[in-house]
């Protein structure tokens, strides 16, 4: 993708200013084409750790041999090695926080000169997400390793541990077994042939450490009794490319380190040769905030890219919470993920979420202690749009996300914890706290702004327009929905987004766009079909559809997602055979991508070209042996796909939401008798626009504050960018 200008953009009064990163192109102030230096395992103004990989471009004509290398003035070139290409690539080590500057010279030639600033944060953090949150409750003694062992108790204040390799084996009975003794080959040692047609042992290497103040694991396959793969020197069973997993959740996930990963111990992925990352805070059930788990893959992606070598492409895996991270990270950050395969989807947290959980909140408290039997069952779904009625109280419960004292990590001692009589002052638990670095404060609270909003949203509109529910229902539940106040208490009147909170929600990225880095990432979109769950679920088909609505009205098309749906019976696993598919597929989109060295970006058009000619949206059927059927899937439910498994809308969508779903606050007009297909009486008239005296959505026009992001590669600063 090409280099977008570095702009600075104020956000909000009270809300932190987010500026845009430079990118990794090398740079050359002294208008020398001929010689070039750029970064290789992260952007240059957001290096950690105090290393980088670097390379120098090297023209023909010039020896290798011949160029020099500085880090301030310090010769390090002998940090250096040629490649076949004719580049030189060396990891530079002693960076000093904060700016650094490289020139890559040859001393017989005075006009052959390039120079790159790199800035290098601290390993803990922070770089783009803001200063690091407090409280921080360390989870390293809970953290199991393969053994069944912790890594013990924290080192520091940032919980840090010393990092680790441990080994283990896939045993011929398909599970995961630790090897305690390095040198033994167990007699159910089981062997694997990779994508690259590599027989080799069913070893598994894992390093565990910390980042960012989050528990990161890498895993590959790689023979303990053989030297230990390097970036000049791989594992043999490594298949060149690497998936990233992202682990779901957001109930609770705030303040705490956590002791899971996303996962980095599937068969399926190791046995194919990949390499596994993954890190505590890319679990949202530790940490529900996409910019920290931007900035923790970019973290962990770096100290990869220093260690093993530059991965031919990274795939996102992610189901629920981890289809935010996904789809998030790969728009608003483009190059930490090259593809992505995400389950259960949602497009983010900010806007079709909250808003489903927030309607269902009210509507679940109005039909059970405002209007008790007013409405029966049946009327009740067709106000709320879900297939089961249950799924009205499940998603109330749900939006304890939005209550500052309903939801902590169990590790949070009480007397830091908010409540609003007795500890006023305590840690909110509130998707809107723990992102505060993006929406900032309400100065008189100290509580977090918020993007939340339901002010003209007229409840239960398609099911008065189809004869599902009368006028005078219709007319009492938008007069007595009301909304929360910012300790989620019932309010008689309607919640009003925060401006500065809304207009930070889109500019920076917190509502996805899909017209930035996805414009250029292949995609597919598995849905494990769970609408009709007895007991209601949060993960509704139709979100799928809204992000795909969002990626057609972005670019025009949504050529390059793909997607599929089957039952319930494996979930968000490859013993699924459509994600087993998604993986073969994904793996062979992105080789062909990737297949011409001299072109390493591309652009929408060239996704959608080298998509495979057989991947296609497509379902399975329920049986036993499920049937793929090839077919377009859509909100409208097409064809068979279509019947199995039925999209249903949300209580905003059956308000007149657009399918999108990613207006937080809507413009408003007058209440139109016009626009009913019913006739309302003058008296009902009265009482409607009583119940709506600032007018009702016009969902014809764009949000209040509704526009694209600023830009890519954004920071929230106070801990490093180019703020």
């Amino acid at each position: 993708m090409s280099r977008r200008p570095v702009l600075a953009v104020a956000l909000a009064a009270g809300a932190l200013l987010l500026t845009c990163l430079p990118s990794a192109a090398a740079q050359r102030p002294d208008g020398d084409a001929r010689l070039t230096i750029g970064t290789l395992s992260t952007r240059p103004d957001v290096v950690t750790g105090g290393d980088v990989l670097v390379r120098v471009g090297v023209p023909r004509g010039l020896d290798p041999d011949d160029v020099r290398v500085t880090r301030d003035g310090t010769d390090v070139t002998s940090a250096f090695t040629a490649t076949a290409s004719g580049t030189l690539t060396g990891l530079v080590t002693d960076l000093r926080e904060g700016r650094n500057r490289l020139v890559a010279t040859v001393p017989a030639r005075p006009g052959a000169r390039a120079a790159l600033q790199v800035r290098d944060h601290p390993s803990t953090g922070p770089v783009i997400s803001g200063p690091h949150e407090r409280p921080f409750v360390c989870g390293t003694e809970s953290f199991k390793l393969v053994d069944g062992s912790t890594p013990g108790p924290p080192l520091d204040e940032d919980c840090s541990i010393a990092t680790r390799v441990d080994h283990a084996y896939r045993s011929t009975d398909g599970t995961v077994k630790p090897l305690a003794d390095p040198a033994s080959r167990p007699a159910d040692l089981a062997t694997t042939t990779t994508t690259t047609g590599a027989r080799v042992p069913f070893l598994i290497r894992i390093e565990t450490g910390t980042l960012n103040r989050g528990v990161y694991q890498i895993s590959m396959l790689a023979d303990p009794a053989a030297p230990e793969p390097t970036r000049t020197r791989p594992a043999p069973g490594w298949n060149g490319r690497l998936m990233y997993t992202f682990g779901g959740g957001c109930r609770g996930g705030w303040y705490t380190q956590g002791a899971d990963t996303g996962g980095v111990l599937d068969t399926e992925m190791l046995g194919r040769g990949y390499a596994v990352a993954s890190s505590s805070l890319n679990v949202f059930g530790n940490n529900c905030n996409d910019l920290l788990a931007s900035e923790t893959t970019m973290m962990v992606k770096e100290h990869f890219v220093e260690r093993y070598g530059v991965p031919r492409f990274t795939i996102g895996w992610g189901c629920s919470g981890g289809s935010y991270q996904s789809y998030q990270t790969a728009d608003n950050y483009p190059g930490l993920l090259d593809g992505i395969i995400v389950g259960c989807s949602f497009p983010d947290v900010t806007s079709a979420t909250n808003t489903t959980l927030l309607d269902s909140r009210l509507l679940d408290h109005y039909f059970t202690a405002t209007a008790p039997d007013e409405f029966s069952a049946e009327q009740q779904t067709a106000v709320a749009g879900f297939r089961e009625r249950a799924s009205i109280p499940n998603l109330s419960d749900g939006a304890k996300r939005l209550d500052p004292d309903a939801e902590f990590p169990a590790a949070l001692p009480a007397d830091q914890r908010y409540d609003a009589r007795t500890n006023p002052d305590g840690a909110r638990g509130t998707v809107f706290d723990h992102t505060v670095n993006v929406y900032g404060t309400d100065r008189r609270t100290g509580a977090a702004l918020r993007p939340l909003d339901n002010v003209g949203v007229q409840y239960g509109l398609d099911a008065l327009n189809a004869g599902a529910i009368d006028k005078k229902r219709f007319i009492d539940l938008n007069a007595r929905v009301g909304g929360i106040d910012r300790d989620a208490e019932f309010t008689a009147g309607r919640t009003a987004a925060d401006v500065k909170a809304t207009e930070a929600a889109y500019g920076t990225g917190r509502v996805l766009w899909g017209g930035a880095g996805l414009a250029s990432t292949p995609v597919i979109d598995h849905r494990s079909y769970t609408d009709d769950l007895p007991g209601g679920d949060i993960h509704m088909a139709v979100h799928g559809f809204s992000t795909r609505a969002r990626l057609i009205a972005a670019n025009g098309h949504a050529d390059n997602q793909v997607m599929l749906a089957e039952d319930n019976r494996h979930g968000f696993s490859l013993r699924s055979p459509a994600l087993r598919y998604s993986l073969t597929e994904m793996d062979a989109w992105l080789t062909s991508l990737t297949s011409d060295a001299a072109r390493p970006e591309w652009t929408g058009r060239d996704v959608v070209a080298h998509k495979p000619a057989g991947l296609t949206d497509a379902c399975w059927t329920k049986d036993a042996e499920p049937e793929k059927i090839e077919q377009r899937l859509g909100y409208d439910n097409p064809g068979e796909c279509g019947a199995l498994y039925p999209a249903f809308p949300t209580p905003r969508l059956v308000a007149g939401a657009p399918l999108a779903d990613d207006v937080i606050a809507c413009a408003r007009k007058a209440v139109d008798p016009a626009d009913y297909a019913v006739t309302f009486t003058g008296d009902e008239l009265r009482r409607l626009r009583a119940a709506f005296p600032g007018g009702v959505c016009d969902w014809s026009s764009r949000g209040q504050g509704q526009r694209p992001p600023t830009d890519t590669w954004q920071s929230a600063g106070n801990g490093g960018g180019s703020r």
